[in-house]
């Protein structure tokens, strides 16, 4: 896909740029460059199949959840400092 002088030139105001004659000639050949570019790629089928790409997780395979005994309050605030119901934590930022 060419692009015409006149794209150009509005993108180029659009963006708050300016070239002379020379600039916007190589200005327009890149931007027909990438045009072309990004034409090629909407060819391609990107539709992702996560069955393709070998991480699906099937639900047999999870492991069973069975519910184990938490570690005991006590033993876990046993080096907190508890001060009027509140435990003190130290500071982080200054």
């Amino acid at each position: 896909m060419a692009v015409d002088m006149k794209t150009i030139e509005h993108l180029c105001s659009l963006s708050k740029l300016s070239y002379d004659e020379a600039g916007m000639e190589k200005v327009m050949g890149e931007m027909s460059s990438i045009i072309d570019l990004m034409d090629e790629i909407k060819s391609f089928d990107l539709a992702y199949d996560d069955t393709k790409d070998g991480n699906e997780i099937r639900f047999a395979d999870t492991r069973e959840d069975v519910p184990e005994e938490s570690f005991p309050t006590e033993k876990l605030l046993a080096n907190a400092e508890n001060t009027d119901g509140c435990y003190v934590v130290p500071k982080v930022v200054e």
